[in-house]
């Protein structure tokens, strides 16, 4: 394979981040790149105007970034004038290396850092993307779920905080509308034992007086029988009905007098 020539600025040496020049190590190559470096992006735009990105130069712009580790594979091959991404001789070497893993001309390339072992043993490490040009590191999948689920559990506290304080307000407002209701409570019950003595009293006032009513019509002796009609007199049709009517019924017997002591109502 044909190897690619490298763009001007990367002769004379390694790149630096533009505007914030790298850690340098004492045999000239600068230090690898940290583990989490989600929060800066990278992005060239002379090199951008100058050269077009695609496939086969989009890794010399990955390059110049501070994501770039100098000690990976591809950077042995770009040595040796091979092109860095070429895998026939990226597989017959151990170590770390950068692949490019998904390519949508021009604006997303996305390329994988990853451990070979052997020709199909690999670990893949980081993941770095180009979106229009700027270079990010893609965020773990451990960080995005702490984040995301950090990001919930705020908004859930928050919830809960507001909710406890509208209950508060509302047990207090509701407290203070019980203090006149109880009271008021309070004064009809006061009222109501009132109206019930009275009335308790005056049923026994009453009952007293029925009492003393019925002992004064059972001392009364029983009606006489009516006067018999007189010598020569022609009582009519009708009185001789209420005659005969008077003498079959029979006399009345007092519930409470000729009935015993047993039967008697007890007040």
């Amino acid at each position: 394979m044909a190897a690619t020539p490298l763009p001007p600025a990367m002769q004379g040496g390694p790149p630096q981040e533009v505007g914030n020049p790298g850690v340098v190590a004492s045999d000239g190559m600068p230090q690898p790149p940290g583990t989490d470096m989600t929060g800066i992006c990278f992005r060239d735009q002379l090199w951008l105007n100058t050269y077009p990105l695609d496939r086969n130069l989009v890794f010399d712009y990955f390059a110049l970034s501070p994501f770039y580790d100098w000690s990976c594979n591809n950077e042995q091959l770009r040595s040796r004038s091979i092109h860095p991404l070429d895998l026939s001789h990226l597989s017959k070497m151990t170590g770390t290396e950068y692949a490019l893993s998904e390519v949508m001309e021009p604006h997303l390339f996305v390329i994988r850092k990853q451990k070979r072992d052997g020709p199909e043993k690999i670990t893949p490490m980081l993941t770095y993307y180009i979106l229009d040009g700027s270079i990010y590191q893609a965020p773990q999948l451990a960080s995005v779920f702490a984040s995301r689920i950090g990001r919930a559990l705020y908004h859930i506290s928050k919830a809960f905080n507001t909710a406890a304080s509208k209950l508060e307000k509302i047990g207090y407002a509701d407290a203070e509308n019980e203090e006149p209701n109880s009271e008021s409570i309070n004064g009809k019950e006061a009222i109501d034992l009132k109206e019930l003595k009275r009335v308790d009293h005056i049923l026994a006032t009453l009952q007293r007086k029925e009492i003393s009513s019925n002992s004064w019509i059972m001392q009364l002796p029983p009606a006489p029988p009516p006067p018999p009609f007189p010598e020569g007199y022609a009582p009519s049709e009708m009185e001789k009905d209420l005659e005969k009517r008077a003498s079959e019924q029979p006399t009345s017997v007092d519930p409470i007098i000729d009935q015993g002591p047993a039967k008697r109502t007890k007040f």
